[in-house]
């Protein structure tokens, strides 16, 4: 039976510390502030809107909200973003996606000034990852990392498997897996013998967005697996990529859904935007 990894918990510790941290920065005058733009009125987008405006003010980050609607232009969205570049209040930017159909959601990530990526999405900040110089990491893969340290599980030499190769998760995870030497695969729906291959991992991460799409008998006795999903399933229950009650059988480890990953990506993006105040005050280089 698989030891469950307490998302949940592991947040609440980090963000324990960070409160610990803005309150410090704060009495030297200088107070964390990130800006949330949301556009359009996706009840998810809007859930996750409003959970990470309620882990600023738990942890005392200022935060400012800019609900767009659905029928913003792609000039007025570029135009709010160039605002918060130029606020000296605003360490950290962050657009909700996704943007409704119509709209460039690149060109918006790369209008981000990448001092206040905090979701370490602009190319520059990718191009850092890449070469492991980086400010920022991606709030999902980095809080994976945080779960592993934090349960002690060792990366270096392990067979690291990777399903999905999104830019969100899947090929920063793999790069962040290979910066503590792990020997990395990245899998995806082209991937011949996907089970062969996902049997063979000491670490198994799954963030290909399909309900339950991991199943018992592509899991190594013995595994780490990790769970980004955020799925339904055919009752409209929410699940993850993996499923559980199948692979806690055969793991050792494993993170459940909800409160595995999900409290970790928020604890993240706290942590990165305590950073580029920091940053942006000349605290740290």
């Amino acid at each position: 039976m698989a030891k469950l990894i307490d998302g949940k918990a592991v947040a609440a510790e980090i963000r324990v510390q960070l409160a610990l941290e803005v309150d410090k920065l704060v009495q030297l005058g200088v107070t964390p502030g990130l800006a949330v733009v949301i556009v359009g009125d996706d009840p998810a987008s809007r859930t996750y809107v409003n959970n990470k405006k309620k882990a600023c003010a738990d942890v005392g980050i200022y935060s400012e909200e800019y609900a767009l609607p659905a029928t913003a232009s792609q000039e007025e969205i570029m135009g709010v973003v160039a605002k918060l570049n130029a606020k000296m209040d605003i360490d950290g930017i962050l657009v909700q996606s996704p943007l409704p159909d119509g709209l460039d959601e690149k060109a918006v990530v790369d209008a981000i000034d990448p001092e206040k990526d905090v979701d370490a999405f602009h190319p520059s900040n990718v191009g850092r990852i890449m070469i492991g110089d980086y400010h920022f990491l991606p709030c999902t893969p980095a809080g994976i990392i945080e779960l592993l340290h934090h349960e002690k599980i060792e990366i270096e030499g392990k067979n690291c498997v990777v399903v999905g190769r999104s830019n969100i998760v899947g090929k920063p995870m793999a790069m962040l897996l290979l910066h503590h030497n792990g020997t990395v695969t990245i899998c995806h729906s082209k991937t011949k013998n996907l089970k062969e291959v996902c049997a063979q991992a000491d670490i198994l991460v799954a963030a290909v967005g399909k309900p339950k799409f991991i199943t018992a008998d592509m899991v190594k006795p013995g595994a780490v697996v990790i769970d980004v999903g955020m799925d339904r399933d055919e009752n409209g229950k929410l699940c993850g990529d993996v499923d559980f009650n199948g692979v806690e059988e055969t793991a050792s480890y494993i993170t459940p859904v909800p409160g595995g990953v999900g409290p970790m990506t928020i604890a993240m993006l706290l942590k990165n935007t305590v950073t580029a105040a920091k940053r942006q005050n000349g605290m740290i280089r």
